[in-house]
């Protein structure tokens, strides 16, 4: 099932949605329709659990073909929000969680050449979150050094306590795609969470799909490229800590909600580890994709006292 956050208008509010070929169908209105309580927002789906998915799944393949009155509307017309829009609480990041990143990083971001023990964890604030096709913000007065990283989200379904690797994929609701934003010169002390924790420096997106239909989270292709032009590349089999790792260890100390979301790394090819360097400047695109999730694409704006700064070269 691939479940969207969408406005049908400027002034309509966010809905639930899922997307079925080129259409959108609304979840609380078709629920309406057929006389059942349906949820409006993706939290409140997700807060349902697995009795609430195979709810849904019920009602979708009982109206499918024959949908009532307004409740679809073309996917072309509508605008894709973030999948959720306000998450309820920092995203967890994943640091230096592909080997060959592990490697550029050492170069040139001050980090140990050695291969993480054990995952480096870091967040960033649900005020970070952009959707689809919303601007990331460069602002000169803090940041000189824009980078990209792309990356493959999981978001947690139910309550996670000291979770064993075993059964941590049961766990998680589904996936989707974020691009962690860093301002490298903004690091401090080794902290993290003001570098990558910016206004929009967390766009994600462009849908959540369910993990039944994911399958295998750890062999799918994932891409970046900034102005068209391909800057990572790379398949998720190549995580050093892989998805069960990473669930387990947050859980075994951080209880993980409903609705939680952990950015799982991102493979080599950032600004960073380029020689000579590289870093995203106003009117800079950026497209990110994961393999059978979707594309997330995104403008970079000057904000603040930017708005007369030349670009500059790499």
């Amino acid at each position: 099932m691939r479940l969207v956050t969408y406005r049908a208008s400027v002034e309509a509010p966010a809905r639930l949605g899922v997307i079925e070929g080129e259409s959108v169908i609304d979840v609380e209105a078709l629920g309406i329709a057929i006389g059942k309580d349906f949820p409006a927002s993706m939290l409140e789906l997700i807060d349902l659990g697995p009795d609430g998915f195979a709810a849904l799944e019920r009602l979708l393949d009982e109206a499918r073909g024959a949908w009532p009155v307004r409740t679809t509307v073309p996917l072309a017309n509508v605008r894709l929000l973030a999948p959720i829009p306000r998450p309820r609480k920092n995203i967890f990041g994943i640091g230096l969680n592909y080997v060959e990143h592990v490697e550029e990083s050492s170069r040139t971001l001050d980090t140990s050449k050695d291969l993480p023990k054990e995952p480096v964890i870091f967040s960033k604030p649900p005020m970070a979150v952009i959707g689809p096709d919303d601007a990331i913000e460069h602002n000169a007065s803090i940041t000189q050094q824009l980078d990209w990283e792309v990356e493959l989200a999981a978001i947690i379904g139910r309550k996670a306590t000291k979770v064993s690797e075993e059964d941590a994929l049961s766990y998680v609701f589904g996936y989707s795609v974020m691009i962690d934003i860093s301002a490298r010169d903004n690091r401090r002390a080794g902290q993290w969470i003001y570098s990558k924790g910016q206004d929009s420096f967390a766009p994600f997106g462009p849908c959540i799909v369910t993990a039944d239909e994911v399958g295998d989270p750890h062999n799918l292709d994932l891409w970046l490229t900034v102005n068209g032009e391909r800057k990572q590349g790379s398949n998720t089999k190549h995580m050093l800590f892989k998805i069960p790792t990473l669930i387990s260890d947050i859980s075994a100390a951080i209880t993980l909600d409903p609705g939680d979301i952990i950015a799982t790394g991102t493979p080599e090819g950032v600004g960073a580890g380029r020689d000579p360097q590289e870093w995203l400047w106003p009117g800079d695109v950026v497209e990110a994709c994961v393999e059978g999730i979707g594309t997330i694409r995104h403008p970079v704006v000057a904000v603040g006292n930017d708005f007369s700064r030349q670009r500059k070269g790499g």
